[in-house]
């Protein structure tokens, strides 16, 4: 089959490679009819290449159609259709049971002291081939595969696989009292849906903030009050700007939907880049104990919340050395919430917004459809950020 594989930073290319096939009772093999590239993605393009083996399948956000089951998956058949949640988990054991199935004791990456292994997401997360391909395999298929009804297009439910939840649980995580207001840094698309999915839970104001015109324009166009960063001479200004409008304090809330590659954090790219160009032996031991992220992001969240108030990480991060100012968020008594999404958790409570009436906006969600081909120019056009690209699916 033809797969989106991992050779190197800024290294993509769609490659033959082995069918996937039945392995465990519990897998499940389908036939990917749509996938989607994620924000998450550019980190192993660009920052987590430590972490990445040449070769890797990339993807974790799919839908298809299933071609074969294990003996172990008694609720799915061939030819379901059927949307797959990046990450992987039983269903069965206590965090499971507890709604977090991103901690699964099943598949947690024990070797790696990670949680449960997620799709094409490094050998941290279990090295498992990912979704940006022709096929996939699913391992513990009698949990994850969410079957979906025929008629809509994919585009209506694909998004179940990741950006959906995600944002669902940014928001939820967030604690947006009922009419009150959260501010949301970055409008990429994990946050242009959290903004939607806010507004659909009852906030009263919400607030975004980007530098990506294309990507200002559509949040505004949804009714989002729109903040650009290149408005301002810095973050403070930024700040002082919103909290004009707060009544002085700051939002209810703040989710970070930028995550490890923020802009403005010079010192931090440059030891992210000095990282990724170090040998291989090297590169992985190092970033696993010094390893840092770009922090502005999150410290503009903890300026701008009001005291009191919670910040919802939902943009990845990833650094083992960070410098936290804990003496602020004790001061302002903010509470911070964080991880991966759940997806089973989430996905109940999303499905009844995913009607004909489309109050989220998913139909026409994507802004770029480009056949697996073209993965390696999508990949390049997202990481940049041209031709207005918000959200790319890839059909195989």
């Amino acid at each position: 089959m033809r797969a989106v594989t991992w050779q190197g930073k800024r290294d993509v290319r769609v490659e033959n490679v082995p069918d996937p096939t039945i392995q465990e009772p519990t897998d499940a093999v389908i036939r990917i009819t749509s996938t989607g590239l994620c924000g998450s993605d550019l980190h192993l393009y660009e920052v987590l290449t430590p972490f990445m083996t040449p070769g890797d399948i990339l993807g974790h956000e799919p839908m298809g159609i299933v071609e074969e089951v294990g003996a172990g998956v008694p609720d799915l058949q061939a030819g379901d259709r059927v949307v797959v949640p990046f990450q992987i988990a039983c269903g069965d054991c206590w965090m499971c049971l507890t709604g977090l199935p991103t901690q699964c004791e099943t598949t947690q990456v024990t070797g790696e002291g990670m949680g449960a292994a997620l799709f094409g997401y490094t050998r941290l997360y279990g090295a498992v081939p990912g979704a940006q391909a022709e096929y996939l395999r699913v391992p513990q298929a009698q949990f994850g595969p969410i079957k979906i009804p025929e008629g809509p297009s994919d585009d209506r439910f694909v998004y179940l696989s990741d950006v959906l939840p995600t944002a669902w649980q940014a928001v939820r995580y967030a604690e947006v009292p009922e009419g009150g207001s959260v501010a949301v840094l970055g409008l990429g698309p994990i946050g242009d849906m959290a903004c939607r999915v806010a507004q659909v839970q009852g906030a009263g104001r919400v607030f975004g903030v980007d530098l990506v015109p294309e990507r200002l324009r559509r949040a505004r166009g949804r009714g989002v009050e729109t903040y650009d960063l290149r408005s301002f001479d810095d973050e403070k200004e930024l700040v002082a700007a919103i909290r004009d409008v707060t009544d002085g304090r700051g939002p209810d809330a703040v989710i970070d939907a930028v995550g490890t590659e923020a802009h403005g954090s010079a010192a931090a790219k440059l030891a992210q880049s000095a990282s990724a160009m170090l040998p291989r032996k090297i590169s992985g031991p190092f970033a696993e104990r010094f390893s840092i992220d770009r922090l502005a992001a999150l410290y503009t969240a903890i300026d701008l919340v009001r005291r009191g108030g919670t910040i919802s990480l939902s943009g990845v991060y990833g650094g083992m050395a960070d410098p936290i100012p804990l003496l602020t968020l004790f001061d302002k008594q903010i509470q911070l919430r964080m991880g991966q999404a759940n997806v089973r958790r989430w996905t109940d409570d999303i499905l009844p917004f995913l009607t004909d009436e489309d109050p989220l906006g998913v139909d026409d969600f994507a802004t770029h459809r480009v056949p697996l081909s073209d993965a390696p120019h999508a990949y390049e056009m997202f990481q940049r950020k041209q031709d207005g690209a918000v959200k790319v699916l890839m059909k195989p």
